[in-house]
């Protein structure tokens, strides 16, 4: 019996030291902490807004435990970071023990207080840790930028937004019926999670080739440059009227554009011109018995949709690439989908003409015209290269070829010099729209006649 006592305590012993062995804490100084990184860097931060935390490991990787002495963010109370330790916000942290094989996380978030300063800037700190008589460091970064705030902003009254600062839009930003709104080139609109402009007036957005203007979201970090669906898009309202948006990228929204109504008089109710509009959740253009004029646009990596028209409507399309590449998406949907019916008892006439377009993506169909419950619909199909499983646009088109795009992975959509789009586009030297938005691609290079296909010519 009292053999099997003994053992017994032995066992425990045995147990009781091996759990604290790693709680036996090493003064050696040449013992070393481990990070995750060297340096933490905050994109563009806006002032007031803040930013997502950002996160870092401290590795203990000796047998036995390290004690910190001392946690400290070296600008204290007036740091415009602020640091977490073990789930404890502060700005000094004392006696912060890591058992041997072991880490612990970091998370640091920064607020930066608006200034007069119309360009970014950059905000620096630095974290101190201090074990073993050493003193490590982990310098802290961030660019700040002063913006614009507005939220649920009626545009009464007609408005000229410049690019001084980026405006950013909480919840939504309206132009009434009556109203315009001028954005200037170089401007920054950005839009926070789930925020929409409202166009029931007029909106003219136009850049130039070295002052685009920008519409997307809010987070500018870099993990979501490209990340669609962050906020709701543009959406233009029955009232509105000759809006043109010129030299622009819509990126990262649900819907891009929406354009709910026809024209409501004789000029387009929207013309698109040199855009990119890419990265949607949803789609790119959606319209409902809609009227849409576009050139020299490129539209590529949307969820389902490139262009999605119902109801009928007005569509004149010319020298756009469509370049239906999902790398964010598993699409089963074409890339260009109009349709003179919403339902049974919502159609109208589809008057569509499509001319020296690129209409390409992975899927074998990506092209989809329905015209059933309208007798009135007009479609002019030429000169467009079309991937395709009809046999219907022969006629002056280009069917299933390649068109070799130089690399749609970093969304480059201009073509090799091995092309079968080159020099093969109809003239339009007669169209209205020729001088204003044709004459030149979406590089500002002079269109020669017969031109390339798409948005780009390669001469």
């Amino acid at each position: 019996m009292r053999i099997r006592s003994l053992l017994i305590l032995s066992i425990f012993y045995l147990f009781i030291t091996a759990c604290n062995k790693d709680e036996e804490i090493t003064f050696d100084p040449n013992a070393k902490l481990s990070f995750s990184t060297d340096s933490i860097l905050f994109d563009t931060v806006f002032t007031s807004v803040g930013s997502t935390h950002r996160r870092f490991k401290i590795f203990n990787l000796n047998a036995k435990a390290i004690n910190i002495d001392q946690i400290l963010l070296s600008g204290g109370v007036n740091s415009p970071f602020s640091i977490n330790v073990l789930g404890q916000n502060g700005l000094d942290f004392k006696n912060i023990k890591i058992k041997g094989n072991d880490s612990v996380n970091v998370l640091i978030k920064v607020t930066i207080n608006p200034n007069t300063a119309t360009s970014p800037f950059i905000t620096e700190d630095s974290i101190l840790f201090f074990f073993n008589g050493k003193k490590e460091k982990i310098p802290l970064v961030a660019y700040g930028q002063n913006a614009i705030f507005l939220k649920n902003i009626n545009i009464n009254e007609n408005t000229t937004w410049d690019s001084k600062l980026p405006y950013i839009v909480y919840n939504s930003v309206t132009v009434a019926e009556n109203a315009e709104l001028k954005i200037n080139p170089g401007s920054r609109i950005l839009f926070h999670n789930g925020a929409t402009m409202n166009i029931k007036g007029s909106l003219l957005a136009q850049g130039t080739i070295k002052d685009s203007i920008l519409f997307a979201g809010d987070r500018l970090e870099r993990i979501y440059e490209e990340e669609p669906g962050q906020w709701n898009g543009l959406h233009f309202y029955p009232s509105s009227r000759n809006s043109i948006i010129n030299h622009a990228t819509i990126k990262n929204a649900a819907a891009g554009i929406t354009v709910d109504s026809i024209s409501n008089n004789n000029n387009p109710k929207l013309i698109l011109a040199n855009t990119t509009v890419k990265n949607m959740q949803v789609v790119g253009f959606l319209g409902y018995h809609a009227s849409f004029t576009a050139f020299n646009n490129l539209f590529y990596n949307c969820g389902q949709y490139l262009v999605y028209g119902v109801g009928g409507g007005v569509y004149n399309l010319k020298q756009n690439t469509f370049a239906a590449y999902n790398f964010n998406f598993a699409r089963r949907t074409n890339a260009l989908y109009f349709s003179d019916t919403i339902s049974d008892k919502e159609f109208a006439p589809l008057n569509l003409t499509l001319t020296n377009n690129i209409i390409w993506g992975n899927l074998d169909n990506e092209l989809f015209i329905e015209t059933v419950n309208s007798n009135n619909s007009t479609t002019n199909i030429a000169g467009n290269l079309i991937k395709t499983l009809k046999n219907n646009y022969n006629n002056s088109n280009i069917i299933n070829q390649d068109p070799f795009f130089i690399n749609p992975r970093i969304g480059n959509f201009e073509v090799r010099a091995e092309s079968p789009v080159l020099a093969k586009g109809i003239d339009l030297f007669n169209d209205p729209y020729f001088v204003p938005f044709i004459k030149h691609d979406k590089k500002n290079k002079e269109r020669l006649f017969p031109s390339d296909l798409g948005c780009y010519q390669k001469n």
